[in-house]
This record gives structure tokens, C-alpha cells and sequence, in this order.
């Protein structure tokens, strides 16, 4: 940048010719004193302009057009005076001061930091110019005033910057002499030919927003993203300042440097998305909004250079100075960067460059180089007030810097000039006429050689910004000291071999902006999610539907964006972290009651949940507590390989073998495929309660006396049911009347059957009891309780 170097022109300036009328005033005021004989302490008719009082009233600018007039033109200067003061304002005029011409950078930057009248450097009122009188301006009250003036009455007498007031003079109730009240300052750049060589100005058009997509998605096949909030919307609609970067874009020679997440949220978004609610995620309002503004910038973007930031536009500063040292942290950026191509070239169908890296503000140092170049960029955005040169005039941007890295060292003044707020016209106004003085002043401070300039305006300007920036950029639509180029044009321009090529020392790194960087439990928490993510996505048979909406939010929690944002970025890293740990406690042990083993053998089932949408494989690892005790086919552990589909559990037997009575505490671990464990371990206890030979023994003998005591009971009662039925026939024949007595049948064979009468041989005796003897339960009173359907005890039995 120029500090001091003088604005090349020829014959007498208007600056000689002011200055020559401030000292014949100056000498002949002495002399016209004494002639008068005035007393010292009378007042004059006219008191000297001073700088008492000329705050008194505000003078704002709201037009000067045209902004950089020529010959034949008549410039015309619009705004409002506010009286700021308790008294009336009486008798004000308000006129043009034009002059002296600007004959450096440096002068330009001093004047613009001017507040109030000073009679040594503001010019006197331009000689039969047309004025403005307001004979009264009470107190807070304002006025309109609108000047116009012909470029040939301002006194431009060589192309050059100048310096154009706007004062009001007038008096008040405790001073009763004019004076100046108030003043506003701007610059008239003055060039009506083309100049021999137009330097080669570069603008970039940043189209970055801040993060907006959780990590969260639908459970459909499309994974719907799942937004934060809808904020995102009001940028895209008419008006909104996505919109009016487009809309003015597209008509300007700008090169875009696009954030891709930028693209890829509006793309999102364009083909449906869900919004959250509390607890809840509501779909989308804006679908509409979001294609209409993607198919704007595609059509804007054609024909021009587009330079792609790695995805989300990740804080290069915030890395180098807090993030490197945590591992994994760099394999972010790269794979940041490795996306970014990718998604500009899906989405606008336009090849981006991507080899460049833009620094927060271009302030670089040593590790800031080393970081931003370490994912594959050779070029950086940098800014002439971090890599200064020590010169007297403003070199050209690109210059190689000691590692092979090429630095685009952007110019501060014409960067910063629309910063602030642009929506009070005044300020519109001032900011465009400076940029466009100061444009003429780079090409004016050495006409002979053409230069290439970048400009790197804020991350993301308002709407009222880029409204600013689009009304400066035509304001040199006529070419006559500058020609647009884009990025790559600049970056492979010809290096000024007096401009400096050090990296500056990391001691020279703003504390402003090191204070805002994002600290260093940002990146730890970044490690976090990124481990679970590894551990969580090996067991996975679909990958796809959770690595990348994870991955994408990792890159945003590393956005340039979150400066000055403390709070909502670590709440952004806690929801992504919580949201992975919910999924990965969808794959878990379901937890086992204690368990009692009777017998040497057994199986003992574990089971597995999958909660998840898709497939798992794991590998489940039983672990005895005491190999003597209960062993798992003879070893203390044993694995065996779980596979789950989506939405169901499975239970998993391992063959258990007991040598010991007593309780054995056993553990249930999932782990990957590679041995990682995954997720907290399952313990539970094993009541080994071995039966012996003598028991079984005992107990079988016990098992057939039962046996042998109901058969008895059953041979007794069908005994008894007989002797009854007999009885019973007995009486029938007791009561039946006598017949006549059957003659027996004649034959020797026959042997005589036994009458009543003849006596009956005696029976054996009878082990069965006598009728009239009371019977035996049929039945004994069973020593155990009737079987219940309530669950059993805290003890499990297993299967054998």
C-alpha cells in the first residue's frame, strides 16, 4: 500500500492556487487590522472560520452523481443538516468547498478520518457556486438541501482525487457571527481519459453463510435432512441477502468464492427437508425458495471464475493456533477441501477452483501457511495489512512467499471500505466515493506500469453491503483507470520484485482475532464424535446412511462462522455427539437376571438389541469369572459372531460347563470385528449347584416307592369295588320267590353243583378290610403346593 507516494500530474493544481490564496490572506489580514484600528476584542462582521462549534450541526450526504464525473458533466450533491445543538441555527448557508487534490493514499485515509471544520486544511467556499439558505433550524430539527454544480465550475483542472465539503455556516442566539456549524467530507475522483495503463482489479463475491443442517436425518430412504432452525430462508427469498448477492452479482465482474455447505444446504433444502421442533422435526415451508435461488446462481455463475472454499469454510487461524496439536484434526480440513470440488461441480455445474485458502481477514503467519496448504492449497488469500510492504506505492497482489506457497495479498483500504453499517445512505455514499478515490490513486501513483489489485471484501456482507459494493464496482464500469480481472488471473500475475515475500511472525497475528478463535475442547469434542463415528460405522452394512451426514457435521463445527458465536458452536457440537451416542445405544445387550445352574452342563443365552434401521455385525464375548468354577468349552471366554437385522434382537446360547458349586460372576461385551469394544459390558451371576450320583440315587428310590404305593392303592380299590358288586347280588337273590326245585340231570358225568344248602368251601382270608372297617385315603396329602403361574424367583434356571 501507498503511504506517501505524490499523485503523478502536470501544470498548476488547484492545491498550489489554494494555498497561494491562504497566504495572502494570512499576510494581509495583520495589515488589514491595523488600517481598520479595530479593538482586540470587538467582533467582526465575518469571524474567521474555525473549529469551534462545527459540530454543532450534522451534515449528511445521501447522493453524489455521478460518483466519478468528466468534462461536460454537472455534479450534484443531496442531504440532510440536523441541528445536534440546544440553540437555533439562524441565517445558515450551505455550500460546496472543492480542493486541494489528494497526493497520496495515506492523505485520502486522513481526510476520511476528519470529524470537524479546520480552517488550516478544509478550502474556502467554491466562488459563485449556488448555495443554500436556511434562515432558521431549530434545535433537533432538520433540513434538505440539494446542490448542483458544473464539473467545469469545480476547479479539476488535471485528473486527480479531491477532496469535496459540504459545510453549513450560520449563527446562533450566544454567537452572533457566522461561522462554521457543521461539515461532511468526500472525494470527487477525477480522471476524464483513460490512463495508459488501467491497473487490473480484482473483486471477490463471497456467497458463505453460517451453518444450518444438524447431523440428524429422516428414517426414509432419501435420509430427508433434518434442519436447526429455518433461518436459512429468509436469506434466500427476494430481498433477502443471498438474493441480493446473486441478483447484483450476476451483472458485475466478480470472481464468486462459493462456500460449498452453502450450496449443498440449499440443495438440500430444494428437495425437501425437515426443520426441528423441540423434540419434534416438521417439514420444510421453503422448497420453493431454494430452487428458485439455486437456478439464479447457476445461471449467474456462467461465464465467470468461481473459487471453491473447502466445505463450510473451515476456521483456517482457529486450526493452526488451537487445533493441529489434537490428532485427527488436519484429516478435517482435508477432507473438507476433498469435498468441495465435488459439490460446486454437482450442484452449478461449473469446474471451481480449489486451491484456494482465505485466512479469517488475511492475516496470516507461519503455522496459519502450513495449516491452509496442508490439504492440497497453494495459494493463499492474504491482506496487505498483515503482509506489509515498505514501499511508496501499491504493488501488485500476488507475490511467491518462501515455502512455494503463492500469497494474493489483498489491499486493506479498498477490503474494508464497506464495512459497517450501509443502510444510512450517508454512509452508502462515503464508502463508494472512497473506494473509487482511492482506486484512481493506485493507478495515479505510477501511471507507467499496470498493476494487479485484489479486493477481499468481509466473509459475509449484508444486503445493504452488497448493494454498496455493486454500486462502487459500476461506478468504474468505464474503464478509465481500472479493468476488472478475476482470481486466477491475479494469482499467476507477475510479482513485484521490490514487494515483500516474508510470512510474518506469529508474534504479528491480531489479538483481536485471536481472541474470537474457536478453542481448543472444540477440536477435543471434534475427536470425540469422530472416534465414536469410526467405532460406530465398522458394524454398519449400510455406511452411507450415517457417515456422510456425521462427516458434513464435523466439517461445520470447524466454520469460520462460529466466531463470536461461543455458545451456539458448543451446543451445535453436543447436539452432533448426543445424536451419534442415541444411535450407537441402539445396538446394545439387554440386560440378563442372575441365573442358576443345575448340573455340569449348560447353555446359558444372552441377548442382543438392534433398534437401528438397518443390519448390525458384532462379535459377543462371554466371560466367566472363574475358569475353575464354570468354563465356556473348557476356556474362560468365548466369542461368537452376531448378526442383527434392523429393528429386532437375537438371543445368542454359549455352552457353559460347571466343575464347582458356587456363584460365578460372568461379563457380556460386544465388540467390532477388529476387537474394539463396543458399548458398556453386561455382568450378571451364575448359581452353580451341582447334583451328585448319590443324590440321583436317593432320588430315584424315592420316585419308584411312589410308584409301587399307587399301584397298590389301585389294586386295593378294584378289590373292594368287587366284594361290593358281589354283595349287592347276593341280596337281590334273597328277596326273589322259590321255584320249583330243578331235578338234576341223570349221568354219571355230571358233577353235582353245589345248592344253597350245601355248605361252600372256605375261602382264603382276605387282606382286604371289612365293609363295615373305615377306608383308607385313597389320595395322600401331596407334600409340595399347588404349581403357581406367578414368575419364578430372582434365580434363572437354564437349559440343559
Amino acid at each position: 500500500m501507498a503511504e506517501a507516494a505524490d499523485i503523478q500530474g502536470t501544470g498548476p493544481s488547484p492545491a498550489r492556487r489554494w494555498l497561494r490564496r491562504t497566504i495572502t490572506v494570512a499576510f494581509g489580514a495583520p495589515l488589514l487590522a491595523g488600517l481598520l484600528q479595530a479593538p482586540a476584542t470587538s467582533s467582526p462582521a465575518f469571524a474567521a472560520e474555525d473549529a469551534t462549534g462545527s459540530k454543532t450541526v450534522d451534515v449528511s450526504l445521501d447522493t453524489l452523481a455521478p460518483s466519478a464525473p468528466v468534462e461536460g458533466d454537472t455534479v450534484t450533491v443531496t442531504g440532510t443538516v440536523t441541528n445536534r445543538g440546544k440553540k437555533a441555527v439562524t441565517d445558515a448557508t450551505v455550500n460546496l468547498r472543492v480542493g486541494p487534490q489528494m497526493t497520496s493514499r495515506s492523505e485520502i485515509e486522513q481526510v476520511t478520518g476528519r470529524t470537524g471544520y479546520r480552517d488550516d486544511s478544509d478550502p474556502a467556499p467554491l466562488e459563485d457556486a449556488p448555495t443554500v439558505k436556511i434562515p432558521r433550524l431549530g434545535p433537533g430539527l432538520s433540513a434538505d438541501f440539494s446542490l448542483s454544480v458544473p464539473v467545469s465550475d469545480l476547479g479539476l483542472d488535471e485528473a486527480g482525487v479531491y477532496q469535496l465539503g459540504v459545510s453549513l455556516t450560520g449563527q446562533t442566539s450566544d454567537r452572533r457571527y457566522d461561522r462554521v456549524l457543521g461539515i461532511e467530507r468526500t472525494f470527487v475522483p477525477y480522471q476524464p481519459e483513460a490512463t495508459e495503463k488501467r491497473t487490473q482489479l480484482t473483486y471477490l463475491w463471497p456467497l458463505i453463510s453460517s451453518a444450518h443442517v444438524s447431523a440428524e436425518t429422516a428414517t426414509d430412504d432419501q435420509q430427508t435432512p433434518v434442519f436447526e432452525d429455518d433461518t436459512l430462508a429468509a436469506e434466500l427469498k427476494p430481498g433477502g441477502r443471498l438474493d441480493e448477492l446473486v441478483s447484483l452479482g450476476k451483472d458485475l465482474p466478480v470472481t464468486w468464492v462459493v462456500d460449498p455447505d452453502l450450496l449443498a444446504s440449499v440443495d438440500a433444502m430444494a428437495n425437501g427437508y425437515r426443520v426441528k421442533d423441540g423434540t419434534l422435526h416438521v417439514p420444510g415451508k421453503h422448497q420453493a425458495v431454494a430452487e428458485r435461488w439455486l437456478d439464479a446462481l447457476e445461471k449467474a455463475v456462467q461465464g465467470h471464475k468461481v473459487v471453491a472454499l473447502p466445505f463450510a469454510d473451515p476456521d483456517l487461524a482457529s486450526l493452526a493456533h488451537r487445533g493441529k496439536d489434537v490428532p485427527g484434526s488436519l484429516e478435517h480440513l482435508q477432507s473438507a477441501t476433498a469435498l468441495a470440488g465435488t459439490t460446486v461441480e454437482t450442484i452449478l455445474h461449473v469446474q471451481p477452483a480449489t486451491d484456494f485458502a482465505w485466512p479469517v481477514d488475511g492475516a496470516v503467519d507461519p503455522s496459519i501457511v502450513a495449516v491452509a496448504t496442508s490439504a492440497g492449497a497453494d495459494k493463499v488469500i492474504a491482506r496487505s495489512d498483515s503482509v506489509r510492504d515498505d514501499l511508496s506505492y501499491t504493488p501488485t497482489a500476488a507475490r511467491p512467499f518462501s515455502n512455494g506457497t503463492t500469497a494474493v495479498v489483498s489491499d486493506a483500504l479498498l477490503s474494508t471500505t464497506f464495512e459497517g453499517d450501509m443502510v444510512r445512505t450517508e454512509n452508502s455514499t462515503l464508502a463508494v466515493q472512497e473506494f473509487l478515490a482511492q482506486s484512481l490513486a493506485i493507478t495515479l501513483e505510477q501511471p507507467e506500469d499496470q498493476r494487479s489489485i485484489v479486493v477481499a471484501p468481509q466473509r459475509v456482507p449484508t444486503a445493504a453491503q452488497a448493494q454498496t459494493m455493486a454500486t462502487a464496482l459500476r461506478g468504474l464500469s468505464a474503464k478509465r483507470w481500472s479493468q476488472p480481472s478475476d482470481l486466477l488471473a491475479a494469482a499467476g500475475a507477475k510479482p513485484d520484485p521490490d514487494a515483500s515475500t516474508a510470512v510474518p511472525a506469529g508474534s504479528r497475528y491480531p489479538k483481536k482475532l485471536r481472541d474470537r478463535e474457536l478453542p481448543v475442547q472444540a477440536f477435543r469434542d471434534m475427536k470425540t464424535t469422530r472416534d465414536e463415528l469410526d467405532d460406530f460405522k465398522v458394524i454398519l452394512t449400510a455406511q452411507y446412511r450415517v457417515v456422510p451426514p456425521f462427516t458434513n457435521a464435523i466439517n461445520r463445527e470447524m466454520a469460520t462462522s462460529w466466531r463470536g458465536q461461543a455458545r451456539a458452536a458448543a451446543l451445535y457440537r453436543i447436539n452432533v455427539l448426543e445424536y451419534l451416542q442415541t444411535l450407537t445405544e441402539g445396538v446394545q445387550l439387554v440386560d440378563k437376571s442372575d441365573l442358576t445352574l443345575s448340573g455340569r452342563s449348560a447353555t446359558i443365552p444372552v441377548t442382543v438389541q438392534n433398534k437401528l434401521l438397518q443390519d448390525v455385525h458384532l462379535v459377543l464375548r462371554l466371560t466367566s469369572g472363574s475358569k475353575n468354577r464354570l468354563n465356556l468349552n473348557g476356556e474362560r471366554y468365548k466369542e461368537l459372531p452376531v448378526k442383527i437385522s434392523g429393528g429386532h434382537s437375537q438371543s445368542v446360547k454359549f455352552s457353559a460347563s460347571a466343575n464347582v458349586n458356587g456363584q460365578v460372576p460372568m461379563t457380556a461385551q460386544l465388540y467390532t470385528e477388529d476387537g474394539t469394544p463396543y458399548g458398556q459390558p453386561m455382568t450378571f451371576t451364575v448359581k452353580v449347584s451341582e447334583i451328585t450320583a448319590t443324590v440321583m440315587l436317593v432320588i430315584a428310590g424315592g420316585v419308584l416307592l411312589l410308584v409301587l404305593a399307587g399301584v397298590r392303592m389301585y389294586s386295593q380299590r378294584k378289590r373292594v369295588a368287587a366284594r361290593n358288586a358281589e354283595a349287592e347280588a347276593a341280596e337281590t337273590d334273597d328277596t326273589t320267590p322259590e321255584e320249583t326245585e330243578p331235578q338234576p340231570e341223570s349221568g354219571a358225568d355230571h358233577e353235582a353243583e353245589p345248592t344253597a344248602d350245601t355248605p361252600r368251601e372256605p375261602e382264603a382270608p382276605s387282606e382286604e378290610p371289612a365293609a363295615d372297617e373305615p377306608e383308607q385315603p385313597s389320595d395322600p396329602t401331596p407334600d409340595t403346593g399347588p404349581e403357581s403361574g406367578n414368575p419364578s424367583g430372582p434365580s434363572e434356571k437354564v437349559d440343559r
